[in-house]
């Protein structure tokens, strides 16, 4: 595949992007972005098959038509795009990623729930073509982050450190994938491993608090779009470093950045932290 073109007038032409996951809700927030994107054009939009939205237009939902349809067909719905953004769950993923590779079509991964089996196998297909793969593709999630691992080194004794989450009913992983981010920065700004602190739930007497753990917790319910509070509680003091996402609006935008940051990468494995120049 070829990244942007240039035409007769030297105008750069549309970034071509295919979506995943088209008639979800995080997909038809991707679709809206892209139709209003100047730079950007939908080549492609991808349901499982059987959806009862295949072969409707893939911005039926905006009352305009896009003159793309939604389909199950994984080369057909790739064939004419550069990048595929998906935000759709772990195994579908992994499927894409293979004809991705084949086709040479770039990846912006925002779906969450990987194991870390999976996640090699992510970054193994990154040898063949760019991606990026972040667990929350806002910008201001991930400018968050970078205050928390400022913080946790400043807070780096005295503090008890816990992460609270809350998301909508029909999400099916927990804690989150930017919460567990999250951790994984803390962690490693205090020298640590999160695999080997992290507390995931409490019951019962559990004996008082170890110092060096970093705890989760998760609320489910309603349209809660997503949530994360990082609590660093010392004696005397609480500090809270907080991001409430009010619109999936922040997710698309952010993907379409990490989308144009591919355009001219041929391969490799980035995060969002890169993204926006942070890293």
């Amino acid at each position: 595949m070829t990244t942007n073109d240039s035409s007769s007038t030297g105008a750069a032409a549309p970034l071509r992007i295919a979506i995943a996951g088209a008639s979800g809700r995080m997909g038809r927030m991707l679709i809206e972005a892209v139709l209003q994107a100047d730079d950007c054009q939908l080549a492609g939009a991808l349901d499982v098959p059987g959806s009862p939205a295949l072969g409707q237009d893939a911005s039926a939902f905006l009352g305009r038509p896009s003159g793309v349809p939604i389909i199950s067909d994984l080369r057909e719905g790739l064939v004419q795009a550069q990048v595929l953004i998906d935000f759709t769950r772990p195994e579908g993923t992994l499927a894409h990623l293979q004809v991705c590779r084949e086709l040479g079509v770039k990846l912006v991964i925002g779906t969450t729930g990987f194991s870390e089996e999976q996640k090699a196998q992510i970054a193994q297909g990154a040898q063949d073509v760019s991606i990026v793969m972040a667990p929350n593709m806002s910008v201001g999630v991930n400018v968050v982050l970078r205050l928390l691992d400022m913080a946790a080194r400043a807070l780096n004794q005295g503090y008890d450190i816990e992460i609270v989450e809350a998301h909508h009913r029909h999400k099916v992983d927990a804690p989150s994938g930017t919460a567990l981010k999250m951790g994984e920065v803390v962690a490693a700004a205090l020298g640590r491993d999160l695999k080997e602190c992290a507390v995931y739930g409490r019951e019962g007497v559990t004996g008082e608090r170890d110092p060096s753990t970093i705890g989760f917790a998760t609320v489910r319910g309603g349209d809660i779009v997503g949530d994360h509070t990082v609590l660093f509680a010392g004696t005397g003091e609480r500090i809270e470093i907080s991001h409430k996402s009010s619109s999936r609006a922040g997710y698309a935008q952010g993907s379409l950045r990490a989308a144009r940051f591919l355009a001219d990468k041929p391969s490799g494995l980035f995060g969002m932290d890169a993204v926006l120049g942070l890293a």
